[in-house]
């Protein structure tokens, strides 16, 4: 297994709580990114025929015809199986997904994190509901089915009420794929620095507790169980068969390598990743490859996976004292030669995983 991630880290807008190496730039930035991504991906020595694409951001959608046609060719196409393109809902048409289609694309990631125009309009979203019951019709008519929709718990001014209509779109919509992220302050973002400050802006002053959060997550699970949209990851969700491909490989610990603005690659041994700085990006900078710590990883990543792992004897003496301590705590569960978290544990999984990367 292998795959291919493509950074696109261009915005129309820029969230308030993104903290991504991403946003609004000038055509010119744009024009010298284009030209140094294709050139990076065409002096790529392909060890291995790449089985995934993913092209995330930023907003991929945004990305010139041109641009996307001139990517997807350098990339060796003999194995792809499974292409993603992240889209914000409202930048796409029928004449576009034509073109993504017959550029590869046949999975489609649409990040409306809330179907609330309230919430929205706090995160600086520009999108409705409509906009995204538009943007399925259009992407299912085009020949496009496998669609993920991302929505996140916790976001500035969210209730028990506005949380069950946004699972409620879920509903009528109909995707074979869900994502559902607990929010998190980014203390770099601008709604972080808010809620640092103590201030009032971006909704920084009706942010749900931890509580709350943690009900509106567990409840997610429940209705999306109920309509066969199984947890397989602790963020994301799907029909059996409809797992996203690209990601079970970061998940797996398979290889695959980045390109552009602050993307990551791995090759089963080390870890390596482009500058987040756009100056040093284009100007050719390199970061050193780093060992990757396998056992560590093993945990800290593939503990995710609602499935677990199967630890090596090694790794099963070397972490006896934390698998023990959350075992004993009930936070993990043992099955044979399998760990996975339990449903409570699911909810703590950060200082879980942290344990493992500290041992």
């Amino acid at each position: 297994m292998s795959g291919v991630y493509v950074s696109y880290p261009f915005c129309n807008q820029k969230c308030t709580f993104c903290n991504f190496a991403s946003g609004v730039s000038n055509a010119d930035t744009k024009a010298r990114y284009a030209g140094r991504l294709i050139e990076d991906i065409r002096v790529h020595a392909w060890d291995w025929p790449p089985e995934s694409v993913y092209l995330g951001g930023g907003t991929p959608s945004l990305m010139p015809r041109e641009l996307l046609t001139g990517v997807m060719a350098a990339i060796p196409s003999d194995a792809l199986g499974e292409v993603t393109l992240e889209c914000a809902p409202g930048t796409l048409s029928p004449d576009l997904v034509e073109v993504w289609r017959s550029c590869g694309i046949n999975r489609v990631s649409l990040g409306v994190q809330s179907f609330v125009s309230a919430e929205l309009k706090q995160t600086g979203r520009r999108h409705t509901a409509t906009t995204v019951l538009a943007d399925v019709e259009v992407l299912r008519c085009g020949g496009i089915a496998n669609i993920n929709v991302d929505l996140i718990a916790g976001l500035p001014g969210q209730t028990r009420e506005s949380w069950e209509e946004s699972l409620d779109w879920i509903e009528r919509l109909s995707p074979p794929h869900a994502s559902v992220y607990i929010f998190e302050v980014d203390e770099d973002s601008r709604l972080g620095k808010e809620v640092m400050q103590g201030g009032v802006r971006y909704g920084a002053g009706i942010l749900p507790d931890e509580d709350s959060t943690a009900e509106f997550y567990e409840r997610a699970v429940v209705r999306l169980r109920s309509l066969g949209i199984e947890r397989y990851e602790i963020s994301n969700f799907a029909i059996p068969g409809y797992e996203s491909k690209h990601n079970l490989k970061y998940w797996s610990l398979a290889p695959y390598i980045g390109f552009g603005l602050d993307a990551h690659s791995f090759d089963g041994v080390h870890r390596w990743s482009t500058p987040d700085s756009m100056d040093a990006y284009l100007r050719g900078a390199k970061e050193p490859p780093v060992l990757a710590q396998r056992s560590e990883e093993h945990f800290f990543i593939g503990l995710r996976l609602s499935s677990g792992i199967e630890p090596t004897h090694e790794e099963w003496s070397r972490f006896r004292e934390p698998i023990a301590h959350w075992l004993h705590s009930g936070m993990l569960e043992a099955s044979g030669e399998r760990l996975k978290l339990s449903e409570r544990g699911v909810l703590v999984s950060n200082e879980i995983l942290q344990d493992f990367v500290n041992a």
